[in-house]
């Protein structure tokens, strides 16, 4: 009987889940399996994976064929490292204490990198609302002055129109005795 460690699809459309359990090759995706290690949730930035590391490795050193997700998956976690140390230790090339070194140093980088793009991502978009906040002010104000400038006559134009308003009246005020010398005249 092959075994393989995959992924059970759960959840609802389009907000899938996944579960990672260790079945038979010939059963089907959702259907039966031996044991269920964790959990994978890819809508999440990074990926949430959460599964027994342990059982893990005890089943990929019993044999059992992870599938190319899940693979990638146990490598992201540090187990098919742990697996890599483990055959090492077995063959005599290093002691466990050695392996348990190796280990540890590995896994305390990998969080520190994790942790690192969490804080990253969390800046970035903080940064990116700041800028959309700041983008908005800016139009805000853009449509505030062009609303001003249309309500409020604009002081160049009430200058320009106080001069013109006072020239027609001196031109209508020496055009009236003009007339009034020609209607004499006239009469």
């Amino acid at each position: 009987m092959a075994v393989k460690i995959r992924l059970a699809r759960r959840g609802r459309k389009k907000a899938a889940m996944y579960d990672i359990v260790v079945a038979d090759a010939r059963a089907p995706r959702d259907g039966r399996f031996i044991e269920k290690l964790g959990t994978y949730n890819p809508l999440t930035n990074p990926a949430s994976i959460n599964f027994n590391e342990d059982k893990a490795l005890d089943w990929v050193l019993k044999g059992a064929q992870p599938t190319d997700t899940v693979k990638a998956m146990l490598s992201y976690t540090g187990v098919m490292f742990r697996k890599h140390l483990q055959i090492g230790v077995l063959k005599g090339a290093i002691t466990q204490e050695q392996a348990d070194a190796r280990y540890a140093e590995w896994k305390a980088a990998k969080e520190a990198k994790i942790t690192g793009k969490v804080e990253k991502l969390g800046s970035d978009k903080a940064a990116k609302r700041q800028a959309a906040l700041d983008a908005e002010a800016k139009v805000n104000a853009a449509r505030a002055e062009a609303i001003r400038l249309k309500n409020a006559p604009a002081p160049e134009a009430a200058a320009e129109e106080a001069p013109a308003a006072e020239g027609e009246a001196t031109e209508g005020a020496a055009d009236a005795p003009a007339a009034d010398a020609t209607e004499e005249t006239q009469s």
